[in-house]
């Protein structure tokens, strides 16, 4: 595999291996933050420990949060590669172990450790695509990877009911193995390391501080009111260190030179509001959605495949209205009605939810799932284009991210906290159903609660129901409040430089925040293959060459390459020779091309038509990247120069072929 001009790695032959084990390690940490959902109830079932049950989501949604922004950056000091291994190794060996947990505290530190390798896996598979694979191509590979998020994201739930249906909630974590250790060996024999000077320190006290702080709220809202009174000296303690650990990184921060989450973000109004909206929506989503299949199961009775099946709706929703949503604010350049929609959606979705009693037909719920699904979807990756087009160049880069960031930890806390409601509301439901001739499961077990006489079941069913309003109802109101915040959405005029996100944007974790690699992720956004005929087909125009899109993409491929036969040429530009005939035809009408010695090769015109060209799209993404003030930046400058001299491998398709 021969170098690039980047120092990556051209991607053929050995992308072809290394690509789908990527894709393969990416399924993997996405599923498993949704596949355990239908496995919650039946894991309380066989572990006990209802009251943890939260935990079981919170201890992975809190250390992937925590560990993410350190892999990018330890990945460019030690390379890629290593840190890849290692974030495949500590999720596998989390995997393992939750496999074989014995009780319910077990599990949760086991997936606390499934989420220290697990948070890596994302945010360093995309920066290995970034090495291997040309500018010019990193698009269209970025845009599988949002497809396997979306697939990962719907399919979640549907596996994790098969698999605990047909074999034992166990083999959601034993699958990850044999996958995993397939991509470890492929990653282990073909793919080369490329480290990178490490330019800035990384901030180990900030990530310190953060995963303490994070910890000491979640555990906080977890034990007060349900394991311990609120007023005990043991909770009271775990909220005064979640205050002063809290102020100790706001001070951290202020004094770091590369700090996690500059403070001078909250300078920018669009990014306080969208940060406190995603926290409110992280809180209110992740908590509430998480105990929808214990709604499902013990209280509808539906297997763990079927509710898996009825919650398709909520995934289904958040997908139509994240595609439909992009594609209206690339018509209108607006963003701002979308979050004002979406939360208004969700609230009422949130609000339904809390009406669901053990009498509701099995139709009611998906529907009123589906409702909060499209308010999602109006929201998040809006949210994150809104702070793209407000950020300055320098905050590129932690203003997406952070923006991700504040809506996994409001997830995090939310989880826990509405578990401790649920949990305590739940046990005096019970505790009022118990008689001296009455003996209750002491868990929720749908399996369990299903042998339960009919009577007793059915007073069982109304207790988890009933148990389940209150989580609703306070989600209901996170939601309003976000819906208020969201009228403070500043509309600012949409950069032509902004795309608006793909559905990937919807579900990753926080990446590293790295303002360049976030500032080309836009221009690829704008450049993929879809758009190369407009493209081409607008630089003819602005250069006064009479030629179509794919001549001129010919013209510059010729440049690229040595003087060859038709035949080779066809070959190095893996195009079918027929496809060449039309385009290489005009070139050598206009005589910007000519044939010596039987070999293909520019004219002087062509030289002065392609030196034309490449200044047009220099001057073009210098208006498109004009709000980063690419003047003021010579990194970007330098980005500028390399993506006007680079144009996508791929001959651009006419948008009106089929």
């Amino acid at each position: 595999m021969e170098n690039n001009e980047s120092g990556g790695l051209k991607p053929r032959p050995r992308l072809l291996i290394v690509f789908p084990s990527l894709m393969l390690i990416l399924l993997l940490a996405a599923l498993d933050q949704t596949i355990v959902s239908t496995a919650l109830p039946t894991i309380t079932g066989d572990l006990g420990g209802l009251a943890y049950l939260s935990w079981v989501v919170t201890g992975y949604l809190l250390a992937t949060t925590v560990v993410t922004p350190l892999y990018g950056k330890l990945g460019d000091l030690y390379g890629r590669k290593p840190l890849l291994q290692v974030g495949i190794i500590i999720f596998l060996i989390g995997s393992i172990l939750s496999g074989m947990a014995q009780n319910m505290l077990q599990l949760v530190v086991f997936r606390a450790i499934q989420g220290l390798g697990g948070g890596g896996l994302i945010v360093t598979s995309m920066a290995v695509v970034a090495e291997i694979v040309p500018p010019r191509e990193r698009g269209r590979y970025q845009g599988i990877f949002g497809a396997v998020f979306g697939f990962a994201n719907l399919a979640g739930p549907l596996l994790g009911g098969f698999v605990v249906d047909h074999l034992s909630w166990r083999w959601i974590f034993y699958i990850n193995v044999p996958l995993g250790l397939v991509a470890l060996l492929i990653i282990a024999l073909v793919f080369r390391n490329t480290p990178e000077r490490q330019s800035e320190p990384i901030d180990y006290q900030g990530a310190a501080l953060l995963t303490a702080g994070l910890s000491a709220t979640v555990l906080f809202a977890s034990v007060g009111g349900a394991v311990l009174p609120w007023t005990s000296w043991p909770v009271m303690a775990l909220g005064a260190a979640a205050l002063v650990i809290s102020a100790c990184f706001v001070a951290a921060e202020r004094r770091s030179p590369s700090p996690i989450l500059p403070l001078s973000l909250f300078e920018e109004p669009v990014f306080r509001v969208a940060a406190g909206i995603g926290f409110i929506v992280g809180l209110s989503m992740f908590g509430s959605i998480t105990y929808l299949p214990m709604y499902l199961q013990v209280v509808q009775g539906a297997s763990p495949s079927v509710s898996g099946l009825l919650m398709a709706p909520l995934m289904g929703g958040l997908i139509i209205t994240s595609t439909v949503s992009g594609q209206i604010i690339s018509r209108i350049g607006r963003y701002r009605p979308f979050p004002i929609m979406g939360t208004a959606l969700m609230t009422l979705g949130l609000y339904l939810l809390s009406g669901l009693d053990a009498d509701a037909p099995v139709w009611v719920a998906p529907l009123y799932m589906l409702v909060l699904g499209l308010g999602m979807g109006l929201i998040m990756q809006v949210l994150i284009l809104a702070v793209q087009n407000a950020a300055d160049f320098r905050h590129l880069g932690v203003a997406t991210s952070g923006t991700t960031l504040f809506r996994q930890i409001g997830g995090s806390i939310g989880v826990s906290l509405f578990g401790t409601i649920f949990a305590a509301q739940l046990l005096r439901n019970l505790a009022e159903l118990v008689t001296s001739n009455v003996e209750l499961p002491n868990s929720a077990d749908p399996a369990t609660i299903a042998s339960l006489p009919p009577a007793l079941r059915d007073a069982y069913a109304h207790a988890v129901a009933s148990a389940l309003e209150p989580v609703f109802l306070m989600a209901t109101g996170l939601a309003a409040l976000a819906f208020l915040l969201s009228w403070r959405l500043q509309e600012l005029p949409l950069s032509k430089g902004i795309a608006t996100p793909g559905i990937a944007e919807t579900f990753p974790l926080p990446r590293e925040a790295n303002s360049l690699t976030e500032l080309e992720r836009i221009v690829e956004r704008l450049s993929r293959r879809e758009n190369s005929w407009q493209v081409y087909e607008r630089l003819a125009k602005q250069t006064g060459l009479r030629a179509t899109p794919p001549a001129v993409w010919l013209l510059a491929r010729i440049a690229e390459l040595e003087a060859l036969p038709a035949g080779q040429l066809a070959e190095r530009l893996k195009i079918d020779r027929d496809a060449l005939t039309e385009p290489l035809a005009l070139l050598r009408g206009r005589r910007l091309v000519r044939l010596r010695s039987g070999n293909i090769e520019l004219t002087r015109y062509g030289q002065r038509a392609l030196e034309r060209i490449t200044q047009q799209r220099h001057q073009n993404l210098e208006e498109l990247l004009s709000g980063w003030e690419p003047e003021a930046h010579e990194e970007v400058r330098d980005l500028i120069d390399r993506l006007a001299r680079n144009v996508v491998r791929q001959m651009p398709n006419s948008p009106f072929e089929a």
